[in-house]
């Protein structure tokens, strides 16, 4: 019989963690011709979850929606017009519905997960067909959890931009070991590519070094890492690609380190803010691409969950789990974390 209710958060103004409500018996409304009713087992937040009680998310919301753009789970119904899915399916969500193809305009913005749509912090949701993906078939259902903002964002910076697709033999810059550069190193190098990653802890530098980097740089012990990663280069031209997750205070070095005619992914401000941050000109004196990533597709969310099929490739999860009623807990708590819902039968 098809659920009636579900539990599930919401948030209502920006005040800080408090605007997170939890409903313990929320209705589930009547699914549409085209949806598919989701049982989710796992879901993983990211850092826009935090940002959005915070005021601190640069993109219209929508009060009271429930968060979340990241979630894994059985199709539980279908719509009368629904031919992508029965009901067993196994399936991961899009995080920009409108997103299906191509690339990104001002409709596709406003149909973002957890913000102006209802996310995934629930156990049950209906979602429009063509906004959920197959889950890859060799990862379970807490690893699958993790791909949709992360996983897809990496993706995307590396293979996004049309005559610019990573290759076997390419360099790839990453920076630390948030979920977005630890993607695009796994991604790197099962296509063959050579990948330099940043960090400042000598713990994550052999977890960087297990996954794969083929060297790793400390950016505090080495302030001029740039130079560093562009010395180990082939010809010391440069790195074909960076994923920057630092923001301004570390873009100068990403700027040192690029190939004429590289691509400087731009995902995010970790880093913080800084004075001395480089001018745009900088694009123009090293002949770099900088590109902004607003996650991707579904067309490449479908070419991600082939290759980490293919490739064997397993998400990397902290061991920490919380219960989906310890969410306000889960946001204080900094990491590649998922919120475990409820257990497959």
């Amino acid at each position: 019989m098809t659920p009636s209710h579900t539990k599930q958060w919401t948030v209502h103004g920006k005040n800080g963690f408090d605007s997170l409500r939890w409903n313990e018996k929320a209705e589930i409304p009547r699914l549409g011709d085209n949806d598919v009713l989701v049982h989710f087992y796992y879901a993983s937040p990211s850092y826009r979850e935090l940002c959005i009680p915070l005021g601190k998310h640069p993109f219209p919301t929508r009060d009271g929606h429930v968060p979340g753009t990241d979630g894994a789970g059985v199709v539980e119904a279908v719509g009368s017009k629904v031919s992508r899915f029965k009901p067993g399916d196994k399936v991961i969500t899009l995080f920009n519905q409108g997103h299906l193809g191509g690339y990104i305009d001002d409709q596709i913005v406003a149909t973002g997960l957890g913000g102006s749509v209802d996310g995934t912090f629930r156990q049950y949701g209906a979602f429009n067909e063509h906004g959920l993906v197959a889950m890859p078939s060799t990862l379970n259902f807490q690893q699958a959890s993790t791909l949709p903002c992360a996983a897809l964002t990496a993706w995307n910076a590396l293979y996004g931009l049309e005559g610019r697709a990573l290759k076997a033999g390419d360099t790839v810059l990453t920076q630390g070991t948030g979920g977005v550069s630890v993607f695009a190193l796994q991604f790197a190098k099962a296509a063959g590519a050579r990948v330099i990653a940043t960090t400042s802890s000598t713990e994550k530098a052999e977890i960087l070094k297990r996954l794969g980097a083929d060297h790793v740089l400390d950016y505090k012990k080495d302030p001029k890492w740039g130079e560093s990663a562009r010395a180990l280069t082939p010809d010391q031209s440069g790195v074909q690609h960076i994923i920057e997750v630092g923001g301004p205070n570390t873009m100068a070095q990403s700027f040192v380190a690029i190939k004429r005619e590289g691509v400087i992914s731009v995902i995010g401000f970790m880093g913080g803010l800084s004075k001395g941050e480089p001018s745009f000109l900088e694009t123009l004196n090293t002949s770099s691409i900088l590109r902004g990533i607003m996650v991707g597709s579904r067309v490449q969310l479908e070419e991600l969950t082939r290759a980490i099929d293919a490739n064997l490739i397993k998400p990397v999860v902290d061991e920490k789990v919380f219960a989906l009623e310890e969410l306000k807990e889960c946001y204080q708590y900094m990491g590649n974390l998922t919120v475990k819902i409820d257990s497959p039968d």
